[in-house]
């Protein structure tokens, strides 16, 4: 499913980042150029970052803010 419509980014490339160690949305979104023009898909990105998180770290996403990065991430 793409993620980002302006880099035509999917979940699955933000999986694949999240697995290569990128941990945070702002990370994420460097790794991927999700997130860098309207910003509109940072909300979904988070989604899917905690989502991948959760598979990976029951622990670390239960401890993740909801809008962690999001403000970096548009920027």
């Amino acid at each position: 499913m793409i993620v980002c419509h302006c880099r035509v980014v999917t979940d699955r490339q933000v999986g694949d980042a999240v697995r290569d160690g990128a941990r945070s949305l702002s990370a994420v979104c460097r790794a991927t150029g999700a997130g860098q023009d309207c910003g509109s898909c940072v909300f979904s990105l988070k989604r899917v970052v905690s989502e991948q998180d959760s598979v990976r770290s029951p622990l670390l996403a239960a401890s993740l803010s909801p809008l962690a990065g999001v403000d970096v991430a548009a920027g």
